[in-house]
């Protein structure tokens, strides 16, 4: 698969970050480029990192799956040094090498990308999926099993009753949804990554879910992937 390359990996400070988030936050579009009835695969997307002679390294897995079936039906993944340090919000800078080094892998081209971390909401609405968004020319949707906390803003929990949830609203603006994805278990956090809407999320995250985890089928299965893909890559 093709990844159109919006900007390079140099900047390596807060500020620079951040004029990058806000730039690239002009062009977010929170509607469907698609009709959801023409979607046919869906991948998840996640992380593992590791330490090595005092380095930081990291996998990325993706796991592609059959939206109708569930069955797999493409995984890949990709390795390597982290070379951007840990700043909160800037998740991206230190994950999109590696994300954009494994989708160069992929052979299926999926309809929907799903990340385990947020999308829309973030500060300044440019989660791992917002940004990747952009890479990728797909729509993305972003699945967190913690809370982001936005200007202080608590959310309100939903009943504990699968599909409900609550919206997650700041200053006036929607920037995700709550959304109980098991009854007695954590609630987990969804929201719009890019080029769809947040009810069309939901119900593209509803119809991915199982008895296994409270987590989407693909982003448990790249999640799981990740753990051995580290393990093996440990020991080299």
């Amino acid at each position: 698969m093709k990844v159109q390359f919006i900007h390079n990996f140099s900047a390596n400070t807060e500020e620079e970050f951040s004029k990058i988030q806000n730039s690239l936050g002009k062009n977010i579009i929170l509607k469907n480029s698609f009709n959801i009835k023409d979607i046919k695969t869906c991948a998840g997307v996640d992380l593992a990192y590791w330490m090595k002679d005092e380095e930081e390294y990291a996998t990325c897995c993706i796991v592609v799956i059959d939206y109708n079936t569930k069955k797999v039906i493409e995984k890949i993944y990709s390795y390597g040094k982290v070379n951007e340090p840990y700043i909160p919000g800037c998740l991206a800078f230190r994950e999109l090498p590696l994300i954009i080094k494994a989708v160069e892998k992929l052979k299926i081209e999926p309809d929907i990308f799903i990340f385990d971390g947020n999308g829309y909401l973030h500060f300044n609405h440019m989660g791992i999926a917002t940004h990747a968004s952009f890479f990728l020319n797909k729509p993305t949707i972003g699945v967190a099993k913690s809370y982001l906390k936005i200007k202080e803003t608590d959310f309100e929990m939903p009943e504990d009753e699968m599909g409900s949830y609550k919206d997650i609203a700041i200053d006036n603006e929607v920037y995700g949804r709550v959304l109980r994805s098991r009854s007695n278990t954590k609630p987990i956090f969804i929201s719009c990554g890019n080029y769809i809407d947040l009810d069309t999320s939901t119900r593209i995250i509803m119809n991915l879910l199982n008895e296994e985890s409270r987590i989407p089928i693909p982003v448990r299965l790249a999640d799981l992937e990740t753990h051995i893909v580290r393990e093996k890559l440990k020991n080299i």
